[in-house]
């Protein structure tokens, strides 16, 4: 019976990403399953809203132990969600998001971002505007592309053997980097399966020292390519829990890898971040001051919310898409093509809510772990869902 439904839900979830791309972020479960349904025509909506609520009331009787039940309950009711929107159903964006992620977004106030606008000021010295320097240190001080392969190795290698310190790796796990262009972000990663993510770094993406650690440290190690790797080891292969070989948008399983992603850093490098990243892009010729880049880092977090308020501005609101862009570059102290780049991905129908993710996620994991290592542990290893964190 346990299994009857992890498959049901792997179909649920095969059957909605053909409907939209990108809703199943990874697939490594048996290949017959995504070969059957490959081969269906292609699903209504309202059937899958159908089954997402046939297989939700099938959930207590399936034989399942509390915590998996939790977690399958959290994950179908956000697919159900997805099925909904798709079959023509109104629904709020905050019902949306809090359906799908388990969290309900709220707004940040302005005068958080006042204050780390002032921090920043004094952190950044020097001529032209706050937003000038600003942007100067987070996107225009990049590192070139002939060099940026070699630090991102040091980088990765320097982060892999934290992780191993901290939380152990799953022995046989492993990355490939690979280096694209003309792609949105500055990296993704693919997880493979058999332990394998496949990192795509977008060398058209400024990337300044300043964030070369966090973005390594959120794709591979201890981030997202780490929670996948001990997943598929403790709960797929050692559980047999097969659910987990499918990573689905849309669910509560991708605010909690977007929160371990926003911590891994944090955990891996702690204070000693910058001086890391000093040492790493030594030589390519890109001024960087650890000082100035400690300061920067904690004066700004406040502002990772600004793109939350500016997707309640145009989903909950109704305010025009100029508006809220113009809204990002002011709070932001962001550059055109960011924010272009930022409503882009809220405007999207299937992305729209996930911006929720990012420091939602952050916040629920960070206050879950508290800074202990065993902690963060059970995050890469474990089903829990938002509930469970609070």
């Amino acid at each position: 019976m346990t299994d009857d439904v992890a498959v049901e839900y792997i179909e649920l979830g095969l059957r909605l990403g053909r409907h939209i791309d990108g809703l199943v972020d990874a697939y490594y479960g048996p290949a017959e399953i995504k070969r059957r349904i490959d081969a269906e025509d292609l699903p209504e909506p309202s059937t899958l809203v159908a089954d997402a609520a046939a297989l939700l009331d099938s959930l207590p009787d399936a034989g399942l132990g509390e915590p998996r039940r939790r977690w399958l309950e959290a994950q179908i009711v956000g697919l159900e969600t997805v099925a909904r929107r798709l079959a023509g159903e109104e629904i709020s964006f905050e019902d949306e998001v809090e359906r799908c992620y388990g969290v309900r977004p709220t707004r940040a106030l302005e005068a958080e971002f006042e204050t780390a606008h002032r921090e920043l000021d004094e952190a950044l010295r020097g001529s032209g505007t706050l937003a000038e320097r600003y942007r100067v240190w987070r996107e225009d001080d990049s590192i070139p592309g002939d060099a940026l392969e070699a630090v991102i190795d040091r980088v990765a290698a320097d982060a892999r053997s934290r992780t191993i310190a901290l939380v152990g790796l799953p022995e046989g796990e492993s990355i490939e980097f690979d280096y694209v262009t003309d792609e949105p972000w500055p990296a993704f990663n693919y997880y493979l399966g058999d332990l394998r993510s496949r990192i795509a770094i977008n060398t058209d993406a400024e990337i300044p020292p300043a964030r070369v650690v966090e973005l390594v440290g959120h794709e591979a190690y201890p981030g997202h390519h780490s929670e996948h790797a001990w997943k598929e080891h403790e709960l797929v292969r050692e559980n047999g829990q097969l659910e987990e070989a499918i990573l689905m948008i849309g669910t509560p399983q991708a605010l909690i890898s977007e929160g371990i992603a926003g911590l891994a850093v944090e955990m891996a490098f702690g204070d000693e971040e910058q001086e890391a990243t000093a040492v790493h892009v030594a030589g390519t010729g890109v001024p960087y001051d650890p000082d100035v880049s400690r300061a920067v880092q904690r004066a700004r977090e406040p502002l990772g919310r600004v793109g939350g308020n500016m997707a309640l501005m145009i989903h909950a609101d109704g305010a025009s898409v100029e508006e809220a862009r113009e809204y990002f570059v002011r709070w932001a102290l962001a550059s055109e093509k960011r924010a272009a780049h930022m409503v882009e991905f809220i405007v999207d129908p299937v992305w729209r809510s996930y911006a929720s993710t990012y420091d939602d996620g952050y916040y629920l994991c960070r206050d879950f772990v508290d800074g202990d290592p065993a902690r963060f542990k059970r995050l890469l290893t474990e089903q829990l869902t938002p509930g469970d964190l609070r």
